[in-house]
């Protein structure tokens, strides 16, 4: 005979959001754990046309403990989606583990823990934070590739009791564990299902493509009207926008396709541990999945606060880059200077096509060093050294680190124009979409992170 469910409580609310039409076949309900129906939903349905798998925490049964009957069905869930390449997508919300002095909750979360990483860049995953998710859970939910939290939602290892902030949403957002942080349960679903839409079903699937419009925006040198008259009109979603504020990841199509936008400059010239940090996993993201990647360049390099982490920062970036495989475009639009040019926009390490404005400039050091290490002999004299300073650095841009210089020793690919970026970037993506590329048996690069 079979349980009766309640099909008002909110953990089927939330799948109902998800799944086209609120539509979706259960897995596994019968099963009980400690005398009452197991506190988590599974369930398969179709999530904008395309099959996913999900799971919903109910903490409407024993505040949503997590035991092993608990922990089998999301196992099963992930096993179905490694067998079938579909998404994942888990609606977390518990107060944490039954805990009956054994170890049985250790289990239960190396479980779960184990099946995530299991089926990594196999899959999309996708964690949508609806409640409280701390612990062992929370090392769970952040092995997914994206983590969605509503606003009122916790998430954190173990509580700190002096701070109101730790483990809300606004402090996972400021260190980059979630990548959005929505009003409502409604509201970050649809986030869960937009990200969904552009994503690839599996790492053997081609990307998505879609009927598009057409940019409004001019091309101009303000940082948001040069993402914007790239990307198709009303296509970006951005990731981590409170995290990394020197750079700017987002997912987007460009002439119809999915492709994965990672820029510099958005509010700094210069990039600090966690600029980089937030581009390499992205970068990481998009590989797995054989997303397209375009870098806009526009940096003097890191941040000279603290040398140490600029060198192991910028050591995974430049490696996350080298190792991806997908296609890989860089257009650099100002300044690409130093260790960040080579991470940016080398050929060698972070592009296919390198691609820079006839206003661009491309050195080793930046404009202002290069200036003091150079031509410091033509600081001599200067009434004003600051102002010359700036003079001599614009000299410098415009001569021996001109795009021109850069494009003579085959540094960058083409200098193009301003005005043809959009259909010069959609030309190259269409040319790199047959990209395959076998690279030397290993298990990983073994870079330090």
């Amino acid at each position: 005979m079979q349980t009766e469910k309640n099909l008002n409580c909110q953990a089927r609310v939330r799948l109902s959001y998800l799944f086209d039409n609120g539509s979706y076949t259960e897995i596994n309900s019968c099963i009980k754990e400690n005398d009452a129906p197991a506190s988590v939903i599974t369930a398969f349905g179709y999530v904008n046309g395309n099959a996913v798998y999900a799971f919903s925490q109910d903490k409407s049964i024993n505040n949503g403990a997590v035991g092993m009957a608990h922990a089998s069905k999301i196992e099963k869930l992930y096993s179905l989606a490694a067998k079938t390449g579909a998404p994942v997508v888990g609606i977390h919300d518990s107060y944490g583990a039954f805990l009956n002095g054994t170890s049985d909750a250790l289990a239960a979360y190396a479980k779960m823990i184990g099946s995530a990483s299991v089926i990594s860049g196999v899959v999309p995953q996708i964690s949508v934070i609806a409640g409280t998710c701390a612990g062992s859970a929370a090392i769970f939910a952040a092995s997914s590739d994206f983590i969605i939290m509503t606003d009122n939602a916790e998430f954190f290892m173990t509580p700190v009791f002096n701070n109101e902030n730790a483990g809300s949403a606004n402090a996972a957002a400021q260190n980059g564990i979630a990548n959005a942080v929505c009003t409502d349960d409604k509201s970050a679903i649809e986030k869960a299902k937009a990200i969904i839409n552009l994503l690839p079903v599996n790492n053997l699937s081609a990307v998505p493509a879609f009927e598009f419009a057409e940019p409004s925006v001019s091309t101009t040198n303000n940082f948001n009207d040069i993402i914007n008259s790239i990307a198709d009109a009303d296509s970006i979603i951005e990731l981590s926008e409170n995290y990394g504020g020197a750079a700017f990841t987002a997912l987007s199509t460009v002439g119809g396709s999915t492709v994965g936008i990672a820029a510099t400059n958005k509010t700094s010239d210069k990039l600090n541990a966690d600029d980089c940090t937030k581009l390499a996993r992205f970068i990481r993201v998009c590989d797995a999945f054989a997303i397209p990647v375009l870098t806009i360049v526009d940096s003097e390099g890191f941040v000279n606060d603290d040398a140490i982490s600029g060198v192991k920062s910028m050591t995974q970036l430049a490696n996350c880059y080298a190792e991806a495989t997908t296609a890989k475009i860089s257009l650099i639009v100002g300044t690409a200077a130093g260790p960040a040019a080579i991470a940016l926009a080398s050929k060698n390490v972070s592009s296919d096509f390198t691609f820079a404005w006839d206003s661009a400039s491309v050195s080793p050091l930046a404009p202002l060093s290069a200036v003091e290490f150079l031509w410091h002999d033509k600081l001599k004299g200067a009434s004003d050294l600051k102002a010359k300073r700036i003079e001599l650095a614009q000299l410098y841009k415009s001569t021996s680190a001109s795009a021109l210089s850069a494009a003579e020793t085959g540094f960058i690919d083409e200098i193009i124009l301003p005005a043809d970026t959009r259909n010069t970037i959609v030309s190259a993506l269409e040319f790199l979409s047959g990209k395959r590329v076998s690279k030397l048996p290993k298990k990983h690069n073994n870079i330090p992170f």
